[in-house]
């Protein structure tokens, strides 16, 4: 059986958590927070989390995945936020029908009203948008969906737009990635509220791991690489997919291409948005973490195969973008 929470916190009131809803969001953006708090009730015994799920009207909303959802509206919220405790925690999940994310005044009114009362202000995925566009992320370092960060940035240029992380926390303020990073993070914030043991609890209900290694990239560096770079670089990309192990400098690549590195190093960043040395380094990690995942390969070898020559080499890569050893992040994930 999985350890109950702590009888320390089993008096404690129920702290009040508002989950954002909209025609057209991810339900799994909404879904996966909400089943972290129910389940931190139900092992708890008690309402741990007291929790709403509101739209601007209420009534029923339908969510990208055609699965409508029932949802209580802004006004009912407000009635039971004056009536009872105050707002603990704010969650703005996002997703969209489109390839444009509309902006919901109402949501984006209610934000205003209520985040300096919050005690955490969070977002899931484009939910990021609402609370940029009600000025809550003005000057911080954020996240959100990999697919969606360049749009978050242009929009809006007061903020600093990191597409790596899963969840950034920024004092109060939490973003996080896209879809099933929503679950990292409510798993964070039960972490913060009922302590390490409940969060262990909770993860190994929804047979989830407690944490990501720190750092680690949302998305495949290959795929990502080659759907940045689909016109002129794509057929490089897939060669530095499977060439790892080789000298992969700038000067090297770029006489591939038949450009001078110079004109090379230029034009990659303004197609794919990074270095040539750093999609080599986000692929040759992601190699490794295949690797570890799913061979039993010695480390000597993954270290050789992906590039990385010496295993020290790949333990000083891991530590530092990953914050685990290989050694522990195989024995977290591989499935030997």
């Amino acid at each position: 059986m999985s350890p109950r929470p702590s009888s320390s916190t089993a008096s404690a009131a129920p702290r009040r958590v508002a989950l954002l809803a909209y025609g057209g969001m991810n339900l799994l953006d909404l879904s996966g927070p909400l089943q972290v708090f129910a389940t931190a009730n139900r092992l708890a015994g008690s309402e741990r989390y007291r929790l709403h799920v509101a739209s601007a009207a209420g009534g029923v909303i339908v969510t990208n995945a055609g699965l409508p959802l029932a949802t209580e509206s802004l006004a009912t919220l407000d009635r039971a936020l004056r009536d009872e405790a105050g707002l603990h925690t704010l969650i703005s999940p996002g997703g969209s029908l489109g390839d444009d994310f509309d902006i919901d005044a109402d949501l984006v009114a209610w934000i205003r009203r209520h985040a300096a009362q919050a005690q955490r202000v969070c977002s899931v995925c484009t939910g990021a948008f609402h609370l940029a566009e009600a000025g809550v992320l003005d000057g911080l370092r954020v996240t959100t969906h990999w697919d969606w960060a360049g749009e978050l940035q242009r929009r809006y240029p007061q903020l600093q737009v990191d597409a790596d992380p899963i969840f950034i926390r920024q004092g109060r303020i939490w973003t996080s990635a896209g879809v099933t990073a929503g679950i990292d993070l409510a798993l964070a914030l039960l972490e913060q509220d009922l302590g390490h043991q409940s969060a262990i609890a909770v993860a190994r209900q929804l047979v989830m791991f407690i944490k990501r290694p720190g750092g680690q990239s949302q998305f495949s560096a290959p795929l990502a690489s080659q759907a940045s770079g689909a016109g002129r670089f794509a057929e490089l990309h897939a060669w530095i997919a499977g060439n790892l192990g080789q000298d992969l400098r700038v000067e090297n690549l770029a006489q591939r291409m038949h450009m001078s590195p110079r004109t090379f190093a230029r034009a990659y960043a303004a197609e794919t948005g990074r270095t040539p040395a750093r999609t080599v380094e986000l692929m040759r990690l992601e190699a490794a973490r295949r690797a570890l995942e799913e061979t039993s390969l010695p480390l000597k070898r993954i270290a050789n195969d992906a590039g990385y020559g010496e295993e020290q080499n790949l333990r000083r890569v891991f530590q530092r973008q990953l914050g685990v050893s290989p050694a522990q992040y195989r024995e977290r994930f591989s499935a030997y």
